[in-house]
């Protein structure tokens, strides 16, 4: 069965990205043609690292300007589908992955603050990022470009490029810049409804643009490794296991399931059935059900992320890895 999910995984993706072996291999001398604005002097990773995804520059459209629906408008989404829950100051939305798995960037403002609502869908992060950076505020767009398998995105007011996992500039003349985390629960549409009721709910301005609801990436967390990967993997843990990551420590979502509850020192962690995995089943509503989480700090939600143990040993080498 996880022979054909590969199978059918490689099939789908690479027929949908439009993939091949040529358009996946790293060439930095060409990528001034086509960000003549970025300067490829300033960076602080090795440009060998980043490789071609497929799509070119903003082949994967972010949303800059989002749509909202009050729920009893929303039609089609599942009550076990996953969604990102945002609340800030007071105000509350969702961006259903179903929307977020093709285009990874949302541009929007809550509760008066401008953010970037991210996804990427190789590495399960789901992601958001305060957009303002030395008072100004920044839109993002995707580069087309993967590093350990991550979106790399890039902000259109500098042509800088962030890694998406760190939410840090790599590239450009904002290189070292970090952007601020907000908490967030990647939830299931049922949880968002229950404890917000009020809260709107992204939807996507063109229905037809996209077959919004399927998973192009079918069978991925089913997967022996990741996909356009090239680095180590992490030791005693299979690289495509969840973990659920809080700063530099993370914990397999096994280990979270069997306990239920995980305190360590002032953090709590939590976790429930009832949300589809967004990279199981073509269709995301038939998805295996993987759970949702909550981490709460003496009573205050943090920032988390539920990613795989590949991508926490890539981007998080030094970080301890609870097993």
């Amino acid at each position: 069965m996880k022979r054909v999910a590969r199978a059918f995984f490689a099939f789908v993706f690479l027929s949908t990205a439009g993939i091949s072996a040529a358009a996946a291999q790293n060439d930095p001398s060409s990528w001034s043609y086509e960000w003549p604005d970025t300067d490829f002097t300033k960076t602080s990773i090795d440009l060998g690292e980043v490789i071609s995804g497929g799509p070119p520059k903003d082949g994967i459209p972010a949303i800059d300007d989002p749509k909202f629906k009050p729920q009893a408008e929303i039609e089609g989404i599942a009550e076990t589908e996953p969604v990102i829950g945002l609340i800030v100051n007071g105000e509350a939305k969702a961006y259903p992955l179903r929307v977020l798995t093709w285009h990874e960037i949302v541009n929007d403002t809550i509760g008066e603050i401008p953010v970037a609502v991210t996804y990427c869908p190789l590495c399960n992060a789901a992601i958001v990022f305060d957009r303002r950076i030395d008072g100004k505020v920044l839109d993002f767009g995707t580069t087309g470009k993967l590093r350990h398998s991550d979106l790399v995105m890039y902000d259109r007011q500098t042509e800088s490029w962030w890694q998406q996992f760190l939410g840090e500039a790599i590239v450009g003349d904002l290189t070292g810049k970090q952007l601020a985390v907000l908490p967030a629960r990647l939830e299931s549409y049922g949880s968002f409804k229950k404890r917000r009721p009020d809260g709107l709910v992204l939807v996507p301005e063109n229905p037809d643009l996209r077959p919004y609801g399927a998973n192009p990436y079918s069978g991925y967390d089913s997967a022996s490794v990741p996909f356009l990967y090239r680095g180590g993997y992490p030791k005693g843990i299979a690289p495509m296991a969840y973990v659920v990551v809080v700063g530099e420590e993370a914990w397999s979502l096994d280990s979270l399931k069997k306990a239920g509850t995980i305190n360590a020192d002032n953090l709590v962690l939590e976790w429930k059935p009832g949300m589809n995995s967004a990279l199981d089943s073509r269709r995301i509503a038939d998805g295996q059900d993987i759970g949702q989480i909550t981490a709460m700090r003496d009573g205050v939600e943090v920032a988390y992320d539920l990613t795989f143990a590949f991508v926490f040993h890539a981007f998080k080498p030094d970080g301890m890895l609870n097993r």
